[in-house]
């Protein structure tokens, strides 16, 4: 079965993970930066394509988990020690990929990083009600 017949639509969810590197945005341009990333989920929503966003804590906030041998091991810390840090996503639901990108580049954070955007595997039990509210 092909992944568009198990979604049941035409249009496809994708996932935009924002990076950027610790510190990359200057503390005067927080506020300013997120009110328009709050300005852009109400317009996506108003389109019907906002699911969900949001910005992350900060990389030393991050617990990662795993289980070797029957056994949970837990460390503090993102996964990769990278130059660039996984800051927020964006989940939305489009047409194509050609409108994700488009979205991307719209969103505040590309400025001083990069988006990374990927296609759901959309899940059979998925509710059909899945556009959320965006933040006020």
């Amino acid at each position: 079965m092909a992944i568009d017949q198990v979604a049941g639509s035409l249009s496809k969810q994708y996932i935009l993970l924002m990076y950027a590197e610790e510190g990359a945005w200057p503390p005067e341009e927080h506020a300013p930066a997120l009110a328009e990333s709050v300005g852009l989920c109400r317009q996506l929503h108003d389109k019907g394509q906002y699911i969900s966003a949001a910005p992350l804590q900060s990389p030393a906030t991050a617990t990662c988990v795993c289980v070797r041998d029957g056994s949970r091991v837990v460390a503090n810390g993102p996964f990769a020690e990278t130059r660039e840090q996984l800051g927020g996503y964006f989940l939305i639901d489009v047409a194509n990929l050609d409108e994700a990108i488009a979205i991307a580049a719209r969103i505040p954070g590309s400025r001083r990083g990069t988006a990374e955007i990927r296609p759901l595997f959309p899940l059979p039990q998925r509710s059909a009600d899945r556009v959320s509210t965006p933040p006020e």
